[in-house]
């Protein structure tokens, strides 16, 4: 099993390459939940995520013979980038298998460490396997993500970090994936920091670990589908889950449009670029999945390699949940000046029109009818009941989107 002393050996090699990433006592957020919430910024991470950690140490304890063959992984996005940064640190030649829609932007990062990239399979598991296949072929070192022990061990040199500046906190809130960094950062707490609290939070889109937790046995989940990609799962390992069930207080799942909410919320009020695995802690307490009351919070903003074009689609998501945006399709008689008394509503109740398109051509219209789509800006739920209030009173029909 891993011990305390494997992630103190991991500290001395991972302080080579990776940042004491600052952490930071968040006062809006202590503000709004009653607490004291610390944010543990790896998203500001060399590479941009904790994974940097794990890769380095596996890399610095394994033997030169096999650093001169060669190390391979699988990945989609940050433990590739870990271990491309870090086969480059000790001269060591890296192969990384990631999903043939794995974005350009991603790609582009891992080459520009120097390690080679192939592109194979539809999803990360069929990548997973040609990695694995191929590692054994060409006889080389593979680079588990979250199963390998050293790889735990340096991920766990965040918690180290943590205790360094905050004594005992009361609870750490951390995501959950395959479980590789939240089983570094119990080890740390359970031996240093015993009273504090350790709490998972997975994906509702990739939740195989919490099912397995609850169930005490492994669940593997048939797909996954979540903006949280760092996290997104699929299946099991045996081996992680006796880790998390002997380590782990509890584990929780957020929905996507929370995620996209904490996402928001740490962009304009915290001026954080976090990806969506890193915000699930900071969703969790926003959507009253945990009670913070009177406690000091930890949060590990995992990474922020987030995609610009996921980044605005999240965006958009935050702004409809946090009522700040909505969209209607809204039905009308298709005459002159229909639009403009419809427009004039909008105006009545100071609402912004940011898009509208007009549609008199769809086979689902009734003659003479047409349907306008709007996207409004709103100034909160009050606003958008008024907005409804004064449509239903002018006898519209229409719906949201």
């Amino acid at each position: 099993m891993l011990t305390i002393n494997d992630i103190k050996k991991a500290k001395e090699n991972v302080s080579k390459v990776a940042y004491a990433t600052p952490l930071t006592l968040a006062p809006v957020l202590s503000k709004l939940y009653d607490a004291q919430i610390y944010l543990k910024k790896e998203n500001l991470q060399v590479t941009g995520s904790f994974k940097l950690r794990g890769a380095f140490n596996k890399i610095a304890n394994i033997s030169d013979e096999e650093k001169a063959k060669g190390v391979v992984a699988a990945s989609a996005g940050n433990h590739a980038q870990g271990l491309a940064y870090s086969a480059k640190y000790f001269n060591v030649n890296a192969t990384i298998f990631m999903p043939e829609a794995t974005p350009l932007t991603k790609v582009s990062g891992v080459k520009y460490y120097g390690a080679n990239v192939i592109l194979e399979g539809a999803n990360y598991d069929e990548a997973y396997k040609a990695a694995l296949k191929y590692a054994k072929q060409n006889d080389q070192t593979f680079v588990h993500p979250f199963a390998d022990d050293a790889v735990i061990a340096g991920q766990g040199t965040i918690a180290l970090e943590v205790l360094e500046e905050l004594s005992e906190p009361d609870m750490i809130i951390v995501p959950i994936g395959g479980g590789g960094l939240i089983t570094g950062i119990a080890t740390v707490m359970k031996s240093l920091s015993p009273k504090t609290k350790v709490i998972g939070v997975v994906s509702s889109g990739a939740n195989a670990m919490k099912e397995s937790y609850e169930a005490k046995t492994p669940i593997d989940s048939i797909s996954v589908k979540t903006i949280a990609d760092g996290i997104a799962v699929r299946d099991t390992t045996p081996r992680m889950l006796d880790y998390v069930l002997d380590l782990v207080d509890e584990v929780i799942e957020v929905e996507d449009k929370e995620i996209a909410n904490a996402i928001l919320f740490l962009l304009e009020r915290q001026k954080l670029v976090v990806e969506g695995a890193g915000a699930v802690g900071l969703a969790a307490i926003m959507h009253n999945k945990i009670n913070v009351k009177n406690k000091k919070v930890v949060i590990p903003l995992s990474g922020g390699n987030i995609d610009v074009t996921m980044l605005s689609l999240i965006i958009e998501k935050g702004l409809v949940k946090s009522n700040r945006k909505m969209n209607l399709i809204v039905t009308l008689i298709d005459k002159p000046g229909s639009l403009m008394k419809l427009t004039d509503i909008f105006n009545e109740c100071d609402a912004n029109i940011v898009q509208i398109d007009y549609d008199r051509n769809s086979v689902k219209l009734d003659f003479g009818e047409a349907h306008v789509t709007i996207a409004l800006e709103t100034k909160g739920i009050e606003h958008q009941e008024l907005i409804e209030e004064k449509l239903h009173s002018h006898g519209y029909k229409f719906k949201h989107l």
